[in-house]
C-alpha cells in the first residue's frame, strides 16, 4: 500500500491522446481560407489522421527515445573496410517513415501540394523536430533538380515518393530516395562564394570527380546531396557550381563520402549532422558551370520556408503545453489559467504562435499560387518570416517553460528539448543577419518584391488604426536608404511584424488581431510576455489556443 506522503495531486496530466491538428484552430482555418474548397474534405482527413498519430502516445514516446538515443557514427566495418554508416534508433526510422508516407515530400505532385504540406508539416514536427531536416531536404531537392530536365525526369519521381526505402543501394533499385545538402565549408561559412572544393570534368559529358571538404553536410544517410564546388576554368566557364552525389553508384559500388564525424549539437539530437570529405567523389553537374548560386537557391528558398515551419511548430507545442498545463494546475485559490497575470502571459504567447502559424501557411499558399505577383511576393516575405518567426522562437519556448514552473525544467516535461531546439531554425539556411541582407537585395534589385509585399498588406488598410500607423512608419523607413545596412534587422522585423498584423486583422478573431496591433504594432507593450494592456479579451485569446479538439 502506497504511502499517504506519495499521493500525486494537482499535476496536469499528459497532453496526449488529441489531435494536434484539429486542436489548432489558427492552423485549421488557415488551411480551409487557402485550400481549394475542393480538396478541403480530403485534406482535413488526411491532416486531422496525421494530428491523431502524433498526438498519441506511442508516437510521442517514439521521439522522446529516438532523441535520448541519438545516431551513431560507424566509419569501418569489422574488418577495416571503410563503410561511413550512422545508424539511427527504431523510433527515429518510424517518425521518418511515417513523415514521408503522409506527403511530407510529396509537395510538389499533387494539388494544393505545398499548403497541405506546410499544414502536416506544422503537425508532425510537433513530436519531435530532428526527422524534419531530412524530410525538408528532400522536398527542397526538387526545384534545384529542374534545372536539369533529364535530372529531374530521373531523379523526381524518387524523391516525392510516400515509400521510405531505408538502407544505401543504386537509387534505381529503390521505391523511394531522400536527400541532404553540403554548401558549407570551414573557412567560408555563409559565404559560399569562399568554398575551396573542386570539381574536375570527367570524360562523360556532365559528369566530374569532387575533393574537398564539407564542414555541414545534413542528413547523410540520404541517397543523393546537392553540393556546391568549383568547376574548373575551361574557357569562359568554370566556378561555383552545383552538383548531385549520389551515396551509391549506378553498380552498386559506394562512393566516396567520408563521414569525418557527426556534431555534437546543442539541439536536434536525433538528427545526424555531419562534417564529410570527398576525394575523387563522382558527382553530375546540375545547371550550368559558374551559377551554382542560382541553381540551389530555390532549394534554399524552400528550407527557408520549412525553418518558418519548423519555428511555427515548436512555439505551437511550447504554447499548447504552457496552457495545457495551466488548465489543470491550481495555485492561490483557483486555476493558473483563470489568474490575471497568467492569462497575460498566455495570452501574450498565444498571439505569437498564431502570427507564425498565419504567416507560415501563407507563405506556403503563395508557393502553390505560382502566378508572378505571388513569386515576388515571396521573395521579400520569405527572408523576412525566416528572420523574425525563428527569432522569436526561443523567448516563446523560455517562457513557455516558465508557465510550467519546476517541472518545465525537467527533462520528463519535453519543455527542455523544445527550448534546445529552438535556437536552431534562425541558424539553419543563412543566420539572422543573412536574412536581412537578403531583405535588403530584394528590395534593391527586385522592385515588384516590394510593390508584391505593399498590396499584400495594402489589403487590411483602414481596418486598423494602429496597422495604418505601422504601415506608414514602414514606408517612411524604406525611403531614407541612409545607413540602411545598419538598421536591416530593424527594418526586417518591421515588415515582418506588419504582414502579420495585416493577415490577423484580416482573418483572426478580432480579440486576437486587437492585442496584436496594441502590443507588436501600437506599442502599447512590455520588453516580456505577459505584459499585454489589461483591458484586452484575453481570455478569448488564450481559449482559442487551448489544446482541445
Amino acid at each position: 500500500m502506497a504511502a499517504s506522503t506519495h499521493t500525486v495531486t494537482n499535476q496536469a496530466p499528459p497532453l496526449v491522446g488529441y489531435d494536434v491538428f484539429a486542436a489548432d484552430r489558427a492552423l485549421v482555418e488557415a488551411v480551409e481560407r487557402h485550400l481549394d474548397p475542393q480538396l478541403l474534405d480530403e485534406a482535413r482527413e488526411e491532416l486531422s489522421a496525421l494530428g491523431r498519430t502524433s498526438g498519441s502516445a506511442q508516437v510521442q514516446e517514439w521521439g522522446v527515445l529516438a532523441n535520448e538515443n541519438p545516431p551513431k557514427l560507424r566509419t569501418h566495418d569489422r574488418y577495416g573496410h571503410r563503410i561511413d554508416e550512422v545508424e539511427f534508433h527504431p523510433s527515429w526510422h518510424r517518425l521518418l517513415g511515417k513523415g514521408v508516407s503522409a506527403g511530407l515530400t510529396a509537395a510538389w505532385s499533387r494539388p494544393g501540394g505545398h499548403l497541405r504540406r506546410a499544414a502536416a508539416f506544422v503537425v508532425w514536427t510537433q513530436v519531435e523536430a530532428g526527422n524534419g531536416c531530412p524530410l525538408s531536404m528532400t522536398h527542397a531537392a526538387v526545384p534545384a533538380l529542374r534545372t536539369d530536365p533529364a535530372l529531374a525526369a530521373e531523379w523526381e519521381p524518387r524523391l516525392t515518393s510516400t515509400v521510405y526505402d531505408q538502407g544505401l543501394r543504386p537509387a534505381a533499385e529503390k521505391a523511394g530516395v531522400l536527400f541532404g545538402m553540403g554548401m558549407t565549408e570551414k573557412q567560408g561559412g555563409s559565404d559560399v562564394r569562399a568554398n575551396t572544393t573542386q570539381a574536375r570534368p570527367l570524360a562523360e559529358d556532365g559528369t566530374y570527380e569532387l575533393t574537398g571538404h564539407k564542414w555541414f553536410c545534413s542528413a547523410p544517410m540520404s541517397d543523393g546531396f546537392l553540393v556546391l564546388a568549383q568547376a574548373t576554368p575551361s574557357g569562359d566557364k568554370g566556378g561555383l557550381t552545383c552538383f548531385l552525389v549520389p551515396r551509391v553508384l549506378a553498380d552498386g559500388t559506394r562512393n566516396v563520402f567520408r563521414i569525418q564525424r557527426l556534431k555534437d549539437k546543442l539541439g536536434n539530437k536525433s538528427n545526424a549532422s555531419s562534417e564529410v570529405e570527398f576525394d575523387g567523389t563522382w558527382a553530375r553537374r546540375v545547371g550550368d558551370e559558374g551559377r551554382g548560386v542560382r541553381t540551389i537557391i530555390e532549394m534554399v528558398a524552400a528550407t527557408r520556408l520549412d525553418c518558418v515551419l519548423g519555428s511555427a511548430s515548436l512555439m505551437r507545442q511550447a504554447v499548447a503545453q504552457a496552457i495545457h498545463h495551466c488548465t489543470y494546475r491550481e495555485a492561490f485559490g483557483g486555476r493558473l489559467i483563470d489568474k490575471p497575470l497568467m492569462r497575460n502571459v498566455l495570452a501574450d504567447l498565444a498571439l505569437e504562435s498564431e502570427a507564425a502559424t498565419t504567416l507560415a501557411l501563407r507563405l506556403a499558399a503563395a508557393y502553390d499560387d505560382g502566378s508572378e505577383q505571388e513569386r515576388a511576393f515571396l521573395r521579400l516575405a520569405v527572408p523576412a518570416a525566416k528572420y523574425w518567426v525563428t527569432k522569436r522562437c526561443t523567448p516563446v519556448a523560455v517562457e513557455a517553460l516558465e508557465c510550467l514552473g519546476g517541472n518545465g525544467y525537467v527533462e520528463e516535461s519535453g519543455m527542455p528539448r523544445l527550448l534546445r531546439e529552438s535556437p536552431l531554425n534562425s541558424i539553419w539556411e543563412g543566420a539572422g543577419n543573412v536574412q536581412a541582407l537578403d531583405v535588403l537585395r530584394a528590395l534593391q534589385r527586385e522592385p515588384g518584391a516590394l510593390d508584391a509585399y505593399l498590396r499584400e498588406v495594402g489589403r487590411a488598410r483602414g481596418a486598423d488604426h494602429r496597422l495604418d500607423g505601422a504601415i506608414k512608419n514602414l514606408l517612411a523607413e524604406l525611403a531614407d536608404l541612409d545607413g540602411i545596412e545598419g538598421r536591416a534587422r530593424r527594418l526586417v522585423e518591421r515588415i515582418a511584424t506588419v504582414l502579420q498584423g495585416s493577415l490577423l486583422v484580416q482573418y483572426a478573431p478580432p480579440e486576437v488581431a486587437d492585442a496584436f496591433c496594441a502590443s507588436r504594432l501600437g506599442g502599447d507593450w512590455g520588453a516580456a510576455f505577459g505584459t499585454l494592456p489589461h483591458s484586452l479579451d484575453l481570455a478569448t485569446v488564450v481559449e482559442r489556443a487551448r489544446p482541445v479538439s
